[in-house]
C-alpha cells in the first residue's frame, strides 16, 4: 500500500488531492483508468471535496502519462481513457475507479522492476504491456519463476532480453511450465542457446503442448538416450515434432528402417524435417530404382552421404540422364559410381561432368573404360581442373606421358587421391635419386600408385634401401610396388628376418613374396 500511495507524490499533478480506498489491491484489474460520473451516488459538493476535479480543469490539464509518472521512471504509466463521460456541469471520478488506478500502477509497478533486471528499459515495457494485457494477468510469482528458469537453461541476460521482446507469450503460454521445466530437468538443460532462441521465438504456443511426449517418443523408437540430445540440436523443433503428431513422427521412423533407421537419423538429424510422402519417398525411390531395389545399399549410400537427401529428385535425375546418355553407362553402373562417391550429384553437369567425360572419350575409352574409371577415381569428377587437375596433367605430359591416350587417363586416374604439390615433390625425389623421366614413366605404368605416395614415406625407404639394405637404387625399375610395402611391419621386419636366417641376398620380389612370421 506504501508501494502505491508513493506512485502520487508529484506535486504537478491535478489528482495530487485523491483519495484511498483502504482496501487490500487486486492484482487482476485493467491497466486502464476508466471515470464514470455517478451523480446520484455522490453529490457533487462531496466529490469536489473529495477530488476537487472539475470539467474545465480537466480541459485545462487533461489527465495523461505526466500526471502520475513517478520522478525515478521506475513504474509505469497510468493512463486515462480518451474517451471520458462527463456531466455538462463537472466530472465526478468514482473512487472505485481510483482502486483500480492504485492496483494497476502497482502490478505496472512490479512488472516494470522484474522487467527491468532483463535490461528491457522504460518505454519498451510499457509497449510490452500495451500489447500483451496477458501478462497482467499472470502473478508475479509465476512470471518471476519463468525468468528464472529460462535463464537456468543458458539463457543470459541480453538473450533474454531477445526473447521477450521477440515472443513475450513465452511467459504467458498455456503449459510453458511444463515445456521449460522438461527442457531444464529432464534434458538437463543441454539444448544449445541458439535452438533454444529458434524453439522459443518461433513456435507459436499452442504447438508447446507435447514436446516431451514427442521427445520421449524419438527414445522408445530406438534413439539412445545419451544422443537424444545431439539429435534436438540437429533438427528443426518446429518442423520435425511440433508441427507434426506422433503418428507422423512414427510413421518417418518406419519407413528409414530398412535404410539404416536410427543409425541414420543418429549420424544426419536433419532428416528428420523432410516430409515424408514428399520428400523422403520420392528421393530415395530415386536411389532405389537405380540398384534394381536393393534398399541395402541404398542405406549405404544414404549413410556415407545423407545430404543427398537435400537435392530434389529433379536435380539428381538430370545427372542421371547425363551419365546414362552421354557418358554411355546403364544404371547398375550409375549406381555403383553414386554408391562409391555420392557426391558425384553435386558436381555441376555442364562445367565438370561433361567436359570430363568428353576428355576421357577423347583418350580413349569406352563406356565400360569410364565406367571404372570413375568407380577408381571419382574425385576426378570433383576437383577443380584450374587449380588441381591442369597442373598434375602438366607434370604427366612433361615427364613423358603422351596426351589422349589410355595410359595418361591410367596415370591421372590415381593422381586424384594426391595434392599437385606432393605429386610435384614425389616427381622431383625421384630425379634427385638419379631416375630419368623415361624411369618415372615406366615405374608409374607398373605401379601407378607410386605418383600418389606420401614423398616423406617415399625417401625414408628409399635411403633404407640403399643404406641398410645395400641394394641399387635401379632394382626398383624391376620391382616398384617396393615402394608401397609398410616401412617398419614389412620393409624393415622382413630385411631383419632375412639376416638372421640365411644373411643370403635375396631380390626385392622376393623379399616381398616370400612368406614371414609377423612381426611382435
Amino acid at each position: 500500500m506504501v508501494l502505491a500511495l508513493s506512485l502520487f507524490t508529484n506535486s504537478s499533478c491535478s489528482c495530487s488531492s485523491m483519495m484511498f480506498h483502504p482496501y487490500p489491491l487486486n492484482l487482476s484489474h485493467s491497466l486502464q483508468l476508466s471515470l464514470h460520473p455517478t451523480p446520484s451516488l455522490y453529490p457533487q459538493q462531496e466529490a469536489q471535496a473529495l477530488f476537487s476535479v472539475t470539467k474545465t480543469n480537466i480541459k485545462s490539464q487533461p489527465l495523461n502519462k505526466e500526471c502520475f509518472r513517478p520522478s525515478d521512471r521506475a513504474f509505469f504509466q497510468c493512463r486515462c481513457s480518451s474517451s471520458l463521460a462527463l456531466t455538462d456541469t463537472a466530472a465526478i471520478i468514482n473512487p472505485v475507479s481510483c482502486v483500480s488506478l492504485i492496483d494497476s500502477c502497482f502490478v505496472s509497478g512490479t512488472l516494470f522492476s522484474l522487467f527491468r533486471e532483463m535490461g528491457i528499459g522504460y518505454e519498451e515495457t510499457q509497449l510490452l504491456l500495451l500489447n500483451n494485457p496477458d501478462l497482467t494477468l499472470v502473478s508475479i510469482d509465476s512470471l518471476h519463476a519463468r525468468v528464472l528458469c529460462l535463464q537456468s537453461l543458458v539463457f543470459d541476460r541480453v538473450a533474454l532480453n531477445h526473447l521477450v521482446m521477440k515472443r513475450p507469450t513465452v511467459l504467458t503460454a498455456k503449459g510453458i511450465d511444463t515445456l521449460l521445466n522438461f527442457l531444464r530437468d529432464e534434458l538437463e538443460g543441454q539444448l544449445e542457446q541458439a535452438q533454444l532462441k529458434r524453439f522459443l521465438s518461433v513456435i507459436e504456443p499452442r504447438f508447446f503442448v507435447g514436446f516431451p511426449q514427442k521427445v520421449q517418443l524419438l527414445v522408445d523408437r530406438g534413439i539412445p538416450v545419451d544422443k537424444i540430445v545431439h539429435v534436438l540440436n540437429k533438427i528443426n523443433l518446429t518442423k520435425a515434432l511440433c508441427h507434426r503428431s506422433m503418428d507422423e513422427i512414427d510413421r518417418i521412423i518406419t519407413f528409414l528402417e530398412p535404410f539404416g533407421g536410427i543409425g541414420l537419423i543418429v549420424r544426419w538429424p536433419a532428416i528428420l524435417n523432410y516430409d515424408l510422402d514428399n520428400q523422403l519417398i520420392p528421393k530415395i525411390k530415386v536411389l532405389t530404382e537405380l540398384n534394381g531395389g536393393d534398399v541395402r545399399d541404398v542405406g549405404k549410400v544414404l549413410h556415407k552421404f545423407p545430404a543427398i537427401l537435400s537435392y530434389s529428385v529433379k536435380h539428381v535425375e538430370q545427372h542421371v540422364e547425363l551419365l546414362r546418355s552421354f557418358a554411355g553407362l546403364d544404371d547398375q553402373e550409375i549406381f555403383r559410381i553414386i554408391l562409391v562417391y555420392p557426391g558425384v550429384v553435386t558436381a555441376s553437369r555442364e562445367r565438370k561432368l561433361r567436359p570430363r567425360i568428353q576428355f576421357l572419350k577423347e583418350c580413349g575409352l569406352d563406356s565400360g573404360d569410364i565406367s571404372k574409371f570413375l568407380i577408381k577415381a571419382p574425385l576426378f569428377l570433383a576437383h577443380s581442373f584450374r587449380e588441381n587437375i591442369a597442373f598434375k596433367l602438366m607434370f604427366l605430359v612433361k615427364i613423358g606421358y603422351k596426351y589422349r591416350t589410355k595410359e595418361l587417363a591410367t596415370a591421372i586416374a590415381f593422381t586424384t587421391r594426391t595434392s599437385c604439390e606432393n605429386m610435384q615433390k614425389v616427381i622431383c625425389l625421384l630425379l634427385s635419386y638419379g631416375f630419368s623421366c623415361e624411369d618415372i614413366v615406366t615405374m608409374s605404368r607398373k605401379q601407378p600408385q607410386i605418383l600418389q605416395y606420401n614423398h616423406t614415406s617415399l625417401e625414408e625407404k628409399m635411403e633404407y634401401l640403399i643404406e641398410e639394405m645395400d641394394r641399387d637404387i635401379e632394382e626398383l625399375l624391376i620391382f616398384p610396388a617396393f615402394l608401397g610395402y609398410n616401412f617398419d611391419n614389412r620393409i624393415k621386419h622382413r630385411n631383419e628376418v632375412r639376416k638372421s636366417i640365411s644373411g643370403g641376398r635375396m631380390s626385392l620380389c622376393e623379399l616381398s613374396t616370400q612368406r614371414f612370421g609377423k612381426r611382435k
